[in-house]
């Protein structure tokens, strides 16, 4: 029973990070006329940074979700006899 109730939540776990990794990737498709119209009207440094530090909040807010499934995935991963 224990085993059943670990791979049902493992299951949900990755689904959530896959998930949460598909927005992501819609947030960027969704962005990117808006940073091509910030660069038309701003300039290289202003659209540097701007792409920098998006990507960056993009990269973490999917890098952490993924570090807190595994850790998740390991407190209730059933345990050797």
């Amino acid at each position: 029973m224990t085993q059943r109730r670990s791979t049902i939540l493992r299951f949900i776990l990755r689904s959530a990070a896959l998930l949460i990794a598909l927005n992501e990737v819609r947030g960027i498709i969704l962005a990117a006329p808006v940073f091509y119209a910030m660069y038309q009207a701003g300039g290289t440094m202003m659209a540097l940074w701007l792409g920098a530090s998006s990507l960056m909040g993009i990269a973490l807010s999917v890098i952490i979700p993924l570090f807190a499934v595994k850790r998740l995935e390991a407190k209730f991963a059933p345990k050797a006899a």
